[in-house]
């Protein structure tokens, strides 16, 4: 059965979409920790990130790094964490968060975001790429 992930990439699932790229999609995390927290996909499906073909994992990186660097330029905050956990959705993803502390990096403590939040929020990192 096709993930989550999979869905949003064939288009069967909405998200707020930050950028995409023939085999990488970076789209607004539902749930995020923070404002801007933003989640980097491999188009093709595999559960866990050392699994990626060296090719796909590095391309993962680097589009992350880009993402990473569009959001930091975006959304005010100290830094940018990064964070592959994989055990929600088992489909390859690269969580980036836009960090105020260290709280933020944790996974318990959530935001709200109105749609029009997320789709302008979505927006101005994209317009930062």
């Amino acid at each position: 059965m096709a993930s989550i992930f999979t869905k949003i990439v064939n288009g069967e699932i909405p998200c707020y979409k930050v950028t995409e790229t023939d085999e990488f999609l970076a789209f607004l995390d539902v749930n995020p920790n923070t404002k801007g927290h933003t989640l980097c996909i491999s188009k093709k499906e595999v559960d866990k990130i050392f699994d990626l073909d060296e090719t796909t994992y590095n391309g993962l990186m680097s589009f992350s790094r880009t993402v990473a660097i569009a959001i930091e330029k975006a959304i005010p905050c100290k830094r940018i964490g990064i964070s592959v956990i994989g055990l929600e959705v088992p489909h390859v993803h690269v969580h980036l968060i836009p960090l105020h502390s260290m709280e933020d990096a944790i996974f318990t403590t959530k935001v709200s975001l109105t749609k029009e939040e997320f789709e302008a929020t979505a927006k101005a990192i994209g317009n930062k790429l």
